[in-house]
């Protein structure tokens, strides 16, 4: 039989308070937790008896045969089925759900977040190509709770696939919309997803209501419509497990899979470790930290990859530029421990503004320049720096760095190196997705003694930042120009 270790603390707020004692059988879908304040409820994900109640894990031994069906949960209101199924945001923020969908949106909008914004993670795609019709209908079960009238799924055009199956499922509904999103991280960070589908640049303390929005996550839609539907409480996560696994590091998805399963349980479904390795990461390559084989899943995992060993910078001078779209300076802290760095300076991305003990982007994915923080390193003798930031940040470090002597080294290096993929340096792709052509009347043929018509003027807008020009232009590729350094 296993051990199913469910923790106290899946979710923004403090640790639930247990609701069974050691020695208690309880069914796939009992409640076994309740939170102290904000919150959300936890259940077994499993059926059968309750082995330990800790401070921190409720620890239940799982029956050798595991039932289909579960305890169902009540509620008078949809929005009462939500706070009673224990729902929180699935795509790692973990905020209560039914907290956050209590607001009168007088008619404005749902944005719902399909972007899989961290690179290598599947799970969201495999999602829409198998319960798009149950995804739909949970965006307008959240649009009837808020009142909202609008409902706009945020995809990367990239995903072509997935876009069209969404079309169809939406086909029919004016209320509903797609809007495709360019391949640059992060365009699923909640305020970008405001920014690139509302045109609405919110400020780093406001929240999208600010907007007459609400962003949720499209696995907590799915969660929501079977809490709705079914009466299913949150007990199982979709789960992408990646990296330098035995038959070769591309993706497994695993659906539906019990909260509380290990991390080493769920790479050994996937193939098991592929020899020597760096480390294993629990999320994605940005946001994600290291992690242990025996640690459990939660509702808000989404990620498992496991990386090829580190690079060794034999105990080369190190910088660490530390961003609001990455790892913390703990996080970067540890990777260049890994890569055996000694760390003499910490810059801070320039557009990384401090909000209550945590770092939050002013205008995520678009980046004003970071020559001077690489001034800095390269003034404090920093010979290799290790980076965290957003494609547009990366790009605008490879404009100045290299020129420096200074060796770039991103945090997810490690992990797109495992899996084949190019590393981040340069920007290569538009940060404006082309808009397709509107259908116009059909018109005469120009008459043979007129000139070719003009060609419309370039749009762009030019900025000075840290002694770089940048040209941003509307239909294009933005240039960057650095200016010599004195």
């Amino acid at each position: 039989m296993s051990m199913q270790t469910i923790l106290l603390k899946q979710h923004i707020g403090a640790p639930c308070e247990p609701v069974v004692a050691a020695g208690d059988q309880v069914q796939r879908g009992t409640l076994i937790a309740k939170p102290a304040g904000l919150g959300a409820n936890i259940h077994a994900s499993v059926s059968g008896k309750v082995a330990a109640v800790t401070e921190t894990a409720i620890q239940i031994e799982a029956d050798a045969e595991q039932p289909d069906d579960f305890v169902s949960i009540e509620g008078e209101t949809n929005l009462e089925l939500l706070k009673a199924a224990g729902l929180v945001g699935m795509g790692g923020a973990g905020f209560p759900t039914a907290v956050k969908l209590n607001v009168d949106l007088k008619g404005g909008y749902i944005l719902v977040n399909a972007a899989e914004c961290e690179p290598v993670l599947e799970h969201n795609m495999q999602q829409i190509r198998t319960k798009a019709d149950m995804t739909v209908r949970g965006i307008k079960y959240i649009m009837e709770i808020c009142n909202a009238d609008h409902g706009v799924i945020a995809i990367k055009a990239k995903h072509e696939k997935e876009v069209a199956i969404l079309n169809e499922a939406i086909k029919g509904d004016d209320k509903l919309s797609i809007h495709l999103l360019p391949d640059l991280y992060p365009m699923g960070e909640e305020r970008a997803v405001v920014r690139e589908v509302l045109g609405t640049l919110l400020d780093p303390t406001q929240l999208p209501s600010a907007a007459d929005a609400v962003v949720i996550n499209v696995e907590t839609v799915l969660r929501a419509a079977e809490a709705i539907e079914l009466h299913r409480p949150a007990i199982t996560k979709n789960i992408t497990v990646i990296g330098k696994l035995k038959g070769g590091p591309q993706a497994h998805v695993f659906m539906d899979v019990p909260v509380g399963t290990t991390v080493g349980e769920l790479i050994e479904r996937a193939g098991g470790i592929d020899g020597e390795y760096g480390e294993i990461i629990l999320g994605g390559p940005f946001t994600g930290s290291a992690t242990t084989l025996d640690t459990p899943i939660t509702k808000t995992t989404g990620g498992i990859i496991v990386t090829q060993p580190f690079e060794d910078l034999k105990g080369k001078k190190v910088g660490l530029l530390v961003c609001a779209c990455g790892g913390n300076e703990n996080r970067m802290r540890d990777i260049a421990a890994k890569m055996n760095g000694e760390v003499i300076s910490v810059q801070k991305c320039k557009q990384a503004a401090e909000i209550k003990g945590a770092l939050k982007c002013e205008n995520p994915g678009n980046c004003p320049g970071q020559a001077q923080k690489c001034i800095n390193f390269k003034k404090d003798g920093c010979e290799d720096i290790i980076i965290g930031n957003c494609s547009d940040c990366t790009n605008t470090v490879m404009g100045s760095a290299p020129k420096l002597g200074l060796a770039v080294h991103h945090q997810t290096d490690h992990v797109l190196q495992t899996v084949g993929k190019e590393v981040m340096r340069y920007l290569t792709t538009s940060k404006k997705l082309e808009e397709a052509p509107a259908e116009a009347p059909a018109q005469e043929s120009p008459e043979p003694h007129k000139a070719e018509a003009e060609k419309p003027a370039v749009k762009y807008t030019a900025t000075v930042n840290d002694g770089m020009l940048r040209i941003h232009i509307e239909e294009g590729k933005d240039i960057n120009i650095e200016f010599p350094f004195h």
